[in-house]
């Protein structure tokens, strides 16, 4: 398994232009909570614990998060059951406002993720990696962390891998060939 410092690099590399981070900060969280939502349909209640998909999906996030880094897991767990209660709340509605939402939340969050990817001139991380759905959310943790002065030894490594953040102008990576 890559470590936590190659899995940011690498994501890190499709995304540097700083415009298209900003998106991923509104389009991550919209992406996981309408998918937290879909996957809250159905819930069983077992020994007096609901248990759906969203529930399965966390809790798998979780160990992967947990693997890579103890502090991050922390924060990555609070996060994604945080959207796990709101996935359920919007999913206890009736199906038209839960499909609703839902659906309303993971395309807008993928429309503007594929705005900031225009800014970028690259494809989603995600189409080489799969690993790339899990590690989007946490990038955006690490950037708030790195934000704080939190993890400078993290932020350092993946700049000497990915290079530093900028603005590329509009139109700069067809001419360039990327």
């Amino acid at each position: 398994m890559k470590s936590l410092g190659q899995h940011l690099s690498t994501y890190a590399s499709y995304h540097r232009d700083r415009r298209n981070i900003a998106t991923h900060f509104f389009g991550i969280p919209m992406i996981v909570l309408g998918t937290s939502a879909l996957l809250s349909r159905p819930s069983w209640m077992i020994e007096g614990l609901p248990l759906s998909p969203a529930i399965l999906a966390t809790v798998g996030a979780a160990l992967f998060y947990f693997l890579l880094d103890l502090r991050f897991g922390a924060v990555m767990t609070a996060l994604f059951g945080l959207s796990a209660w709101a996935g359920a709340t919007l999913a206890a509605e009736s199906t038209a406002i839960w499909l609703g939402g839902a659906l309303g939340l993971s395309v807008v969050g993928w429309v503007i993720q594929f705005v900031g990817h225009y800014y970028e001139g690259k494809k989603p991380a995600f189409v080489d990696d799969v690993a790339g759905f899990l590690v989007g959310p946490l990038f955006i943790v690490a950037e708030v962390a790195f934000a704080l002065g939190l993890r400078p030894e993290l932020r350092q490594q993946i700049e000497a891998s990915a290079g530093p953040t900028f603005i590329r102008p509009l139109g700069s990576a067809a001419r360039s060939g990327q």
